[in-house]
């Protein structure tokens, strides 16, 4: 538990990769680290770019996101 209202939860081991769970209010953001940098480099090239760049920008965090699963 994370204070009163996030629970972790260790939902399978396969080797080394271990797949958790988090149960939060929708109140709380979660992001994976990883996932959250992307997210924040995307905007930065965004807001530095032409609407095609920014489009394109998200597009490559979309195909990112969907690698990472």
């Amino acid at each position: 538990m994370i204070g009163d209202d996030v629970r972790v939860t260790v939902l399978e081991v396969k080797g080394d990769v271990v797949r958790v769970g988090i149960d939060a209010p929708r109140s709380v953001r979660v992001h994976r680290s990883e996932l959250l940098e992307a997210i924040e480099a995307t905007n930065r090239e965004a807001a530095a770019s032409s609407p095609d760049g920014a489009r394109n920008a998200l597009a490559a965090l979309s195909e990112a996101a969907k690698r990472r699963g």
